[in-house]
């Protein structure tokens, strides 16, 4: 196995150019158990975790731009306020160890459907940026995913960074799992309401073949908002508006039975999370209106 050491991130992509076969590595927290298992044999590595430039973020026009090695740690430490639902999801990666090496970009490019991070990214309609030495391209995130484990990314690409928009109200996330730490999603999901854009944001993880949307729960949601002055007065819901939230929501999932839960199963917790995720954020309303989560 050849290691390529890059100096710079210019070198790293035209490396990656030169390599098309070389595996990015930063954190390494799921490439390292694929090689120590003998799941996975790469012709080279790619090293990117010394490009400081990588480890970066910053915020404009709205949107915080994450380097791909931005690490969970990174996210629960700084952007809370900003990236809430992330930071939420953030919080429920593994151990501390495996949050200080594990990155956002990492997390895209194995694209897991159970990555802990794709659900708030969903929600929050980021952009995945992408180089190589044909130059930089946007990819928005419901895009990018295009099978279990499988992305857009070209042979000769690298994820550079993520664009997330700050938050424009409440935003939530919620995980099932076999226990209550260090563990992968049966199911997840993540829930993000634009108060000033009357807009809803939603992201299923572990329910699909790929990471989803809930599209029709969403505009189902936005409506009922809109059409009894909720938007505006932050009472509380009714019961109906939150179950047909929770109805479209598990409607959308299209699970598999697997060694860690049935379909079923996933289904009926999709339901569940939805209801309590809608709840959660809504009560974090302010009667301003104000930004919480």
């Amino acid at each position: 196995m050849d290691y390529l050491r890059p100096r710079t991130w210019q070198d790293a992509v035209a490396l990656k150019t030169e390599n098309p076969a070389a595996v990015p590595i930063n954190g390494g927290t799921d490439l390292m158990v694929e090689i120590n298992f003998a799941h996975r044999r790469p012709v080279s590595l790619l090293d990117l975790s010394h490009l400081d430039v990588l480890r970066q973020w910053s915020k404009s026009n709205g949107t915080v731009e994450l380097g791909a090695g931005v690490t969970y740690t990174d996210v629960l430490k700084h952007l809370g306020s900003d990236l809430p639902a992330l930071a939420i999801a953030s919080r429920t990666v593994g151990s501390p160890q495996i949050r200080n090496r594990g990155t956002i970009g990492g997390n895209l490019a194995t694209a897991s459907p159970a990555g802990d991070a794709h659900p708030p990214l969903l929600a929050t309609g980021a952009t995945v940026r992408v180089e190589s030495m044909r130059g930089v391209r946007d990819v928005p995130i419901g895009s990018f995913f295009t099978g279990p484990k499988q992305n857009v990314l070209e042979p000769d690409e690298l994820i550079r960074s993520v664009l997330v928009p700050r938050a424009r109200g409440p935003q939530q996330f919620s995980k099932v799992g076999t226990r209550n730490a260090m563990v992968i999603a049966v199911v997840s999901f993540a829930l993000a309401l634009d108060v000033a854009g009357r807009h809803v944001g939603t992201g299923i993880g572990s329910a699909a073949p790929t990471p989803i949307e809930a599209a029709g729960a969403a505009a189902y949601l936005e409506q009922e908002l809109d059409r009894d002055g909720h938007w505006e007065d932050h009472r509380e819901l009714p019961a109906g508006i939150v179950d047909g939230f929770a109805e479209r929501v598990a409607a959308a999932a299209r699970p598999i039975d697997d060694v860690r839960g049935p379909a079923r199963y996933r289904v009926h917790a999709l339901r569940v999370m939805a209801r309590r995720t809608l709840r959660w954020a809504w009560s974090a309303l302010g009667t301003d209106g104000s930004r919480a989560h």
